[in-house]
């Protein structure tokens, strides 16, 4: 009994050395630094460097060093985070007793921050479709519609401005809305440096 489930340690012991090795294998750690340097170099770019890094290395391994798979997730992690803070504010605004300012800057944030969603997904289609031939015009668009998007969220902040705007909701949208801004800001500033290559990187 005891040979057997010493040999049965023995195997499971095997398994995760082997998965080890495997995982080492494909991601080598020089590789993993070298990726995560890329993303740190890259961010330093941006207007809030720290929350451009913090919200970009987790996904190192997949950006690898690529200028366009940098700007794609910098885009899909800004688009998953409006549409977070849109249906936040869709909650919100269904409870009673918002103060009627309050109610009112609520329903033109979501309106805007509707369009901002719409603008951010129309520029991840719009890279899914760059090439050589047509990245001038393509990355023209794409940065139209960031500016857009982070305009939008401009106009939101600017709704629950002011010393009358106070409570729980509009600490709890402000600081959502401060957030995608932000990471709409580092996408944009990402996408400028990728355009400026002019499709020298577009892999």
């Amino acid at each position: 009994m005891e040979a057997s489930s010493s040999h049965h340690g023995l195997a499971i012991l095997f398994i995760v050395l082997t998965s080890q090795i495997a995982l080492t294998l494909a991601y080598p750690p020089f590789l993993n630094d070298r990726n995560i340097e890329y993303i740190k170099s890259s961010c330093s770019s941006t207007t809030y460097p720290k929350l451009c890094y913090r919200s970009l290395s987790v996904y190192a391994s997949s950006i690898n060093t690529s200028p366009k798979l940098l700007v794609h997730t910098a885009l899909n992690v800004t688009l998953r985070t409006s549409k977070a803070t849109s249906r936040l504010m869709v909650k919100i605004s269904r409870f009673h007793g918002l103060e009627p300012r309050v109610a009112a800057a609520m329903a033109d944030c979501i309106e805007v921050i509707g369009d901002s969603v719409d603008e951010l997904q129309q520029s991840l289609g719009e890279l899914g479709h760059i090439s050589r031939s047509n990245i001038s015009l393509t990355m023209s668009d794409i940065q139209t519609w960031v500016s857009a998007a982070l305009t939008d969220e401009d106009t939101c902040m600017d709704g629950f401005a002011g010393n009358n705007m106070n409570g729980y909701a509009k600490t709890m949208v402000r600081n959502r809305i401060i957030k995608v801004a932000h990471l709409t800001s580092n996408a944009l500033a990402l996408i400028n440096n990728y355009a400026s290559t002019q499709g020298y990187y577009l892999p």
